[in-house]
């Protein structure tokens, strides 16, 4: 009974600690609401350095404000899916057809007007309308013009698991191009060899990187042989460096014949189904499939447009004369699976 004063003194100071925390809970709260509500909420699986200038050209022309939450294409379908109706976001904007297709089975997309969908052809959309490719993204080798003949170029994808490759190949497991790869050879050749083949890339030594931007700077200064990326970063490093793409030391090695590594994906947009009502929301997407849009990202992203009369960038292939593999994108929504056989095999942690 000799505590009893204590137990009286712990109380209150436990009461200032929590009116403490609360009051700077408040504080924080209130410095939070004093920024302006935007119109439209944009979840952003693609970087901020690639579409916030189009979306700044898209508020400038519309007076259409933007709120974007940047992060990795799997990390936004992972929070979508978590928050499911109680998300703030009206326009899912994905790196790639598979966590497109991931969110849309998850019953979180709306269906998009037929206007929105007749800009782009059949082949780069969902079945059921509930999102639609902005742009196409082809998978290449790339390689170092001084390291690898060109007799030595793999004739399939499946052939990077050799010996002569063994220690100079970079991949970006964590990359959600990558991992849309693997979900694409699941379904062209199924689970077994698609495991089958992430193990031949573990044993045979690869380098392992973040990205794709850093595959390609490597292989271009010659720190790296050759690697699995997608085709624009060579454009890209291009420009960086204000070369023209044929005076960089990476090529481009296209897959034909219907391989696997010339997957041809779609960078993508979906509208959440608390938005089917938000007219803004409708224009943000509309400028993205527009002339303006289209003709940003075939200019400064160099990714193939997917509407008719906006050209791709100078040096590109025609996607026609390319034997892109036969693979139904509304396939590709089983990315949790690919990212655990990625794991499995040992390249991620």
């Amino acid at each position: 009974m000799g505590n009893g004063a204590p137990r009286k003194t712990a109380p209150r100071t436990a009461t200032a600690a929590f009116l403490a925390a609360a009051v700077l809970l408040a504080a924080g709260l209130t410095a939070c609401s004093g920024s302006e509500p935007k119109d439209v909420t944009v979840y952003s699986g693609r970087t901020q350095k690639l579409v916030q200038p189009l979306i700044d050209e898209f508020t400038k022309k519309t007076g259409i404000t933007v709120d974007v939450r940047y992060g990795t294409t799997a990390q936004m379908a992972a929070q979508l899916q978590e928050e499911g109706d109680k998300s703030p976001a009206d326009v899912f904007l994905s790196q790639d057809a598979g966590a497109l297709g991931a969110v849309a089975k998850a019953g979180l997309l709306a269906q998009l007007p037929a206007e929105l969908l007749a800009k782009v052809p059949a082949p780069y959309q969902h079945t059921g309308g509930q999102w639609v490719g902005v742009t196409g993204r082809l998978r290449v080798f790339a390689y170092n013009a001084d390291q690898v003949k060109p007799a030595e170029l793999p004739k399939s994808v499946l052939d990077v698991t050799g010996p002569q490759w063994k220690g100079r190949l970079g991949v970006a497991p964590t990359n959600a191009s990558f991992q849309t790869f693997v979900t694409a050879m699941r379904v062209q050749h199924g689970d077994a060899k698609a495991r089958e083949f992430l193990n031949a890339i573990k044993a045979n030594e690869p380098q392992i990187r973040d990205n794709n931007i850093v595959i390609v700077g490597e292989i271009n200064d010659g720190k790296l042989a050759a690697g699995l990326v997608n085709h624009y970063y060579l454009f890209e490093k291009a420009a960086e460096l204000g070369l023209s793409p044929d005076q960089l030391k990476v090529k481009l090695h296209y897959f034909g014949d219907g391989d696997t590594g010339g997957l041809l994906n779609v960078s993508g947009l979906g509208l959440l189904k608390k938005a089917t009502g938000n007219d803004k929301a409708r224009q943000f997407m509309d400028y993205l499939l527009g002339a303006d849009g289209q003709t940003y990202f075939a200019t400064k992203t160099f990714e193939y447009p997917l509407i008719p009369g906006v050209p791709a960038a100078p040096g590109l292939p025609v996607l026609a004369d390319l034997k892109i593999p036969p693979i139904n994108l509304n396939d590709l929504d089983t990315l949790a699976a690919s990212v655990e056989m990625i794991k499995s095999s040992g390249l991620t942690s």
